[in-house]
């Protein structure tokens, strides 16, 4: 068993970081920005908890685990409900006893919502595991994003591309910037999205200020290993659509997209994605990871499948014991509605109506923190299925509804499920 030391994600040592960067860079299975450290740095100056434990072999760092750890020896993977990957990022051949290193760290069980695949030392203790949708780039051609569309999404590129003609006759010359630095555009997709939650009955994360200056940290940091990108559609000098997530250098990770409810008619969040794939292909990234999560426009978009774990590792403790008593069935019924469409279209119908009534002040007073297993229908074309079906049909480019567009009812059962009981409350693409 390796040596380990305990540290705070946001005092790691200089060297101790490179030798983290180190460890992703040797492995594509760690090329994730969330588990960079850079992200656990970010969670760590939020999160009292929050610690990483280092391995080392023969005086060298060779393994870190960040994650968050609560006074009763209750541990989560750092993060948990904001991140869609989670690992031991470790460099090759490097493994480890799973109830020693949860010793080690204090713990008497460990959470994980997002393993990735190559973790086999917590495969005994993966209840299930479930696709990642994601999205192989590569560089761009001197013919523009028109021609990328047409090679990439044949069925999908005329409507989209009139979409975008309409809403620059409309509005004024569609613009994209892939790397937006103006910090008045991030507080405008933010309060999108709150209002998006708020809307559809989720649990506003922007109402929780934490989360706020977490995202306005993680924006200024541009790292090799993780850089925060926003992303804004503009017609003329008006924002239509925003995005925010991390990047690192061949991976990046779709976070927090919203856009202007007065547009949505030109299918702004579909728009969003589809530029930013080829943005992020042409500027070297390789993978685009839309996250765990059971939709239809992501089975359209994706070219495969990553698998990620859930479950929880443990050690004998009675702690242990009561925890997977609590959490393990509240996972068992998000799961079961998640799976079968005809639970999740209803859930989403009436978390929608609660997010109605709220927000025209019908409820009362307060915002509330809408929380249950509802996500939209997500009811997308198929890749070469064409252009829009009829306004109460599935719809295409040509008139998603502001529920079914990319980022906006994403996976919100799965991760507004497990916002109880202490976690990071779960996030909607």
């Amino acid at each position: 068993m390796s040596t380990i030391t305990i540290h705070r994600p946001e005092e790691l040592s200089l060297p101790l970081r490179r030798a983290w960067h180190r460890a992703m860079d040797e492995s594509p299975d760690y090329a994730n920005p969330f588990l960079a450290p850079e992200f656990a740095a970010g969670i760590g100056r939020h999160r009292g908890g929050a610690r990483v434990a280092v391995l080392h072999e023969d005086g060298e760092a060779v393994g870190f685990l960040p994650y968050e750890r609560n006074a009763l020896g209750v541990g989560r993977a750092i993060g948990l409900g904001l991140s869609d990957a989670q690992a031991l990022v470790h460099r090759p051949g490097v493994t480890w006893d799973t109830r020693e290193l949860l010793r080690a760290c204090g713990l008497s069980v460990f959470e994980f919502d997002h393993l990735v695949e190559e973790q086999k030392p917590f495969g005994a203790y993966v209840t299930g595991t479930f696709a990642s949708p994601a999205i192989d780039l590569k560089d761009g051609d001197d013919a523009g994003y028109a021609e990328w569309l047409r090679g990439a999404y044949p069925g999908l590129a005329k409507t989209t591309l009139k979409k975008e003609r309409r809403l620059a006759r409309d509005l004024g010359e569609m613009r994209f910037v892939f790397d937006e630095r103006d910090p008045a555009a991030l507080r405008t997709l933010m309060r999108w999205k709150s209002a998006q939650y708020r809307r559809t009955g989720r649990m506003d994360r922007f109402a929780r200020p934490w989360i706020v200056e977490l995202v306005e940290q993680l924006f200024q940091v541009r790292e090799e290993h993780f850089t925060g990108v926003l992303s804004v559609v503009y017609a003329g000098d008006r924002p239509v659509a925003a995005h925010f997530g991390p990047r690192s250098r061949t991976v990046f990770a779709p976070w927090f997209t919203a856009y202007d409810p007065d547009l949505q008619y030109y299918s702004p969040g579909l728009i969003m994605h589809l530029r930013m794939a080829e943005a992020a292909g042409r500027d070297g990234v390789r993978l685009m990871d839309l996250g765990r999560g059971d939709k239809e426009w992501k089975d359209w978009l994706k070219t495969r499948e990553l698998r990620v774990g859930e479950g929880f590792a443990v050690r004998p403790h009675p702690v242990a014991t009561a925890h997977r008593l609590w959490r393990r069935p509240v996972r068992g019924l998000r799961n079961t509605v998640l799976a079968h469409p005809r639970l999740r279209e209803p859930a989403d119908r009436l978390l929608k109506t609660v997010g109605t009534l709220r927000t025209t002040g019908r409820m009362g007073s307060g915002t509330g923190t809408g929380s249950g297993a509802g996500t939209g229908s997500g009811a997308a074309p198929r890749r070469n299925a064409g252009g829009p079906r009829g306004e109460n049909g599935p719809r295409g480019a040509g008139g998603q509804g502001a529920a079914n567009q990319p980022g906006n009812a994403n996976a919100d059962s799965q991760r507004n499920a497990n916002a109880r009981g202490g976690a990071a409350p779960r996030r909607e693409r």
